[in-house]
């Protein structure tokens, strides 16, 4: 699947695993860039092999989508994906406050984890994340309900953003030990 080429020529595809997984080191660079800014701090090579240690393995899981960015030249700008959370998600068990069991009950298709979101700085501004999140988002409406996503509550830009889309603030979570707090937001699919 392939949109128009937006603005600065960049360009979205909607990848599965297979073909994302050949990507890897556009992918890296994205994060390398995107997250070495605050409050992220991610500047060594150690970061991103540590981000990167399960992606592979990530690009293998049932249902595995990606958005990815190109540029004109080719080179990755961006990129969004993920994967649908299986029944067995330790996911919601990070949360500092207990939800709902509706609200954590998953089968494997109902939530879709978004894991990474990200613009390199260069190209931001010109609505790549805004495009990259719209193809995701479209691509995995038919088979999920909605989206959950872990976001810094002091990545404005990107809380902004996620609230523009309309997700909504389920909890705060400690993803892995020694992160830092993370909002735990949701996008609805369907109505």
């Amino acid at each position: 699947m392939s949109e128009q080429a937006g603005a600065g020529g960049v360009e979205v595809r909607v990848l599965d695993g297979e073909q994302t997984a050949r990507l890897e080191d556009g992918l890296r660079q994205v994060f390398r860039e995107a997250f070495a800014e605050p409050p992220y701090g991610e500047t060594t090579p150690a970061d991103v092999d540590r981000a990167f240690k399960r992606f592979r393995s990530q690009t293998r899981k049932a249902g595995f989508l990606a958005a990815i960015a190109t540029a004109p030249d080719g080179q990755v700008v961006g990129m969004a994906y993920g994967y649908p959370l299986a029944a067995s998600t330790r996911w919601w068990d990070t949360l500092t406050t207990p939800v709902p069991d509706e609200l954590r009950r998953e089968d494997g298709k109902r939530t879709f984890g978004l894991f990474e979101l990200a613009v390199r700085p260069a190209w931001r501004r010109q609505h790549v994340a805004t495009r990259l999140h719209t193809a995701l988002t479209e691509a995995v409406t038919n088979a999920n309900e909605r989206v959950m996503l872990n976001s810094r509550p002091e990545a404005t830009a990107a809380q902004a953003a996620y609230r523009a889309w309309g997700y909504q603030y389920a909890g705060t979570a400690i993803p892995w030990e020694g992160a830092a707090p993370h909002h735990v937001l949701l996008l609805e699919l369907r109505a």
